[in-house]
């Protein structure tokens, strides 16, 4: 079986989260914004020709009511962040999906439309990366070594193919539970429901479950330059 835990680690490593603090305060063109989004989340694309941010996409957004429209041709920092988070969840979560979660968000914390700032939130959120970070590492081994102590009475060359196929498909349960809960989660009735009592408590909660997601997909062994599962 390959050495997952090692390619665990490099995977990890590359990972780039964008830090609040280097979004610019000035407002960006689009083109600007772009650059700035493949600069900072470039290390994450599966392949080189892979595209972190175009300009039909940022249109796209805006038409679908996933992202304010920009003011005078230029983006804000909100933008920025907006466009992060929609970043992350395009890979697991439809459009519709994705407007359900951030248009309460956009609506109420948007461009200083609330105490609760849009840069606080992400702020927040990016500070927990060290430890989620952790916790997903943790758990990944964790599916590695069960993994390990499968069909151990096969021929070597099923062993470590049927290992292999364990950890992804282990791995892909996990997501699938998880995108689950996000969607079930992400209902306009439980929306509803919980906006009353604190968007800032569902933002907490969902954008989080986002982010591990995430890194668990990024992970998965199939992703991996492994020729069986290229």
């Amino acid at each position: 079986m390959i050495d997952a835990e090692k390619t665990l680690d490099n995977i990890i490593e590359k990972i780039q989260i964008i830090d609040a603090d280097d979004i610019p305060s000035i407002d960006l063109y689009m083109d600007q914004v772009t650059t700035f989004m493949d600069s900072h989340l470039g290390n994450n694309k599966r392949f080189e020709d892979d595209k972190v941010l175009t300009k039909t996409m940022i249109n796209n957004y805006a038409k679908n009511d996933l992202l304010p429209a920009p003011k005078k041709k230029r983006y804000t920092k909100d933008h920025v962040i907006m466009l992060t988070y929609i970043y992350y969840m395009k890979n697991f979560l439809s459009i519709n999906d994705i407007k359900t979660l951030l248009k309460p968000i956009s609506e109420r914390y948007f461009d200083g439309n609330n105490k609760v700032s849009m840069e606080e939130i992400y702020k927040t959120l990016s500070n927990s990366e060290e430890e989620m970070t952790d916790f997903i590492k943790s758990d990944i081994i964790r599916e590695i070594n069960k993994s390990k102590e499968m069909f151990l009475d096969n021929p070597k060359k099923d062993t470590d193919y049927l290992q292999l196929f364990a950890l992804v498909t282990g791995l892909t349960y996990d997501i699938y539970v998880k995108k689950q809960m996000i969607r079930l989660t992400n209902t306009k009735k439980k929306l509803q429901r919980i906006r009353k009592k604190s968007n800032h408590q569902i933002t907490l909660l969902l954008i989080p479950m986002i982010l591990l997601l995430y890194h668990n997909r990024n992970s998965k062994p199939n992703q991996l330059e492994i020729p069986l599962f290229s």
